[in-house]
């Protein structure tokens, strides 16, 4: 399996595990997660990740209350398999 290394920092938000509270988004310091437009299947708009910027901090990961629901990949993470990014 094929082994990539990121070069910058991103965060993924699993849609359907976020509640729309909005403290992720509040809690960014570069303003990179927005509301979607659209709803997950519980009815709440998610938030999403909008592009470059990301530090990596992890703010946005301490500051949500649902478990899982946001991941932070730093710059140099290793993994193998399918491209995160």
């Amino acid at each position: 399996m094929e082994k990539h290394v990121l070069d910058k920092p991103f965060v993924k938000v699993e849609p359907e595990l976020c509640k729309g509270c909005g403290l992720c988004i509040d809690a960014c310091p570069p303003h990179v997660l927005e509301f979607h437009s659209s709803f997950n299947t519980k009815g709440y708009h998610y938030a999403y990740y909008v592009g470059d910027g990301c530090t990596g901090c992890g703010v946005c990961f301490y500051a949500c209350p649902e478990p899982e629901a946001i991941t932070v990949y730093k710059k140099g993470y290793e993994y193998a398999g399918e491209e995160v990014a």
